[in-house]
C-alpha cells in the first residue's frame, strides 16, 4: 500500500512539474525572409500567452524610404504546442494577410508562412524563427 502510494504521490509531482514547465510562446521572436532583390528581411514579432489567450505584435521595419510600421497580429492561438496568427498590412491602399503556423520546440518556432502571391494565388515559405535571448 506504501508502495502504491509514493508511486501515486510521484506521478503526480511528476505531472505537476510537466504542468508548471509546459510550452510558452511569450518572448520576442526573430527570423529572416528573403527577399526579391536579394537581400533578407528581417522580423520581429513579439508575443504574449496571458490566462490562455495568446496576442501580439509584429515590430515595424524601416528600409531606405521603405516603412512598415508596427502591426498586432490577429486571429492567433496557442494549442498544444502549435502557435498560429495572421498579420494584415497595408501597401499603396491595398490590403494583405499573411498567415503563420508553426511548432513551438523551446526556443524555436518551425512552421509554414502563407501570403498572397504576385498572380493572385498564394505563397508559401518556411518559417523558423528564434526566440531572441
Amino acid at each position: 500500500m506504501n508502495v502504491l502510494r509514493t508511486l501515486l504521490l510521484a506521478l503526480t509531482s511528476a505531472l505537476l512539474t510537466a504542468a508548471t514547465f509546459a510550452a510558452d510562446p511569450t518572448g520576442t521572436w526573430k527570423w529572416s525572409t528573403p527577399g526579391r532583390d536579394g537581400q533578407a528581411f528581417e522580423s520581429t514579432l513579439k508575443l504574449e500567452l496571458k490566462d490562455g489567450k495568446l496576442s501580439g505584435t509584429m515590430v515595424g521595419i524601416q528600409r531606405d524610404q521603405f516603412q512598415i510600421p508596427d502591426t498586432p497580429i490577429g486571429d492567433a492561438s496557442f494549442k498544444g504546442d502549435v502557435v498560429a496568427f495572421t498579420v494584415t498590412r497595408e501597401f499603396n491602399g491595398n490590403k494583405f494577410t499573411s498567415k503563420y503556423e508553426g511548432k513551438l520546440e523551446g526556443d524555436t518556432i518551425k512552421g509554414t508562412s502563407e501570403r498572397p502571391g504576385r498572380d493572385g494565388g498564394t505563397t508559401k515559405r518556411d518559417w523558423v524563427a528564434k526566440r531572441a535571448k
